[in-house]
This record gives structure tokens, sequence and C-alpha cells, in this order.
């Protein structure tokens, strides 16, 4: 498939794709005429590279971890460099509940307030 429909399929803007590829975290051939074209796995691929960079990975990292993603196989020091991630995921993941948890108490106590006005008035 070519860049246009890989990027409307992914949701990913043609300048992301490119920059992917430029990062060596995605590939594709080359026509003749010099246009990009990408494998139907590529799909999967940018998918899985927009979840990490939400994540807060850098692309060199994600690049170091994609021959993981693909082959199946690890190294000790790759499995180690992943679990790494994931911890620094979860605890990610723990301030972002906390935050959502205090706003949640921010919330409620307005709301509260708001009645108390209401019924005062």
């Amino acid at each position: 498939m070519r860049i246009g429909e890989l990027s409307e399929r992914t949701g990913a803007s043609v300048r992301s794709l490119r920059y992917y590829e430029a990062q060596g975290l995605l590939r594709s051939d080359r026509t003749p005429s010099g246009q990009r074209v990408y494998r139907e796995d590529a799909i999967d691929y940018v998918h899985l590279i927009r979840v990490f960079l939400s994540a807060g990975l850098p692309s060199r990292r994600i690049l170091e971890m994609m021959p993981c993603m693909g082959s199946g196989t690890t190294t000790r020091e790759q499995r180690e460099m992943l679990a790494g991630e994931r911890r620094r995921i979860d605890a990610q993941i723990a301030e972002l509940t906390t935050a959502r948890d205090r706003l949640s108490l921010v919330i409620e106590d307005a709301a509260r307030r708001d009645e108390g006005d209401r019924s005062a008035a």
C-alpha cells in the first residue's frame, strides 16, 4: 500500500510515517518511480509505534524494542530493558491514577458547593 493509504488506515499523518521511516522504525519498498510502498503488516507496526510514543518512549528506545516484537525471541538484556519500560509505565499509570482521583475529589467538592449554594438561595 502507498503512504497515503497507510496514513488513512492508521490515523498517522504522512509526515509522521516519513519520520518513523527516517528513524528506522518502519520500512518501505520503493517503486521504480520512487514512491513508498508498505506491506500490510505496517499497519500493526504503526499502531504499536504510536502506542509506545504516547506512553512516552523515545523513538530510539522503540527502535531497540522492535526486534523483540517481530521475532518473539529476546536476549536477557532485551527482557530487562522491556521489564524496565514496563515498570516505568506502571509508575506513570500510578501517577495518572492519583491525579485522576484528586481531580474527581475537586469535581465532587465543587458540585456539593454548587448544590449548597442553590439550596441556600
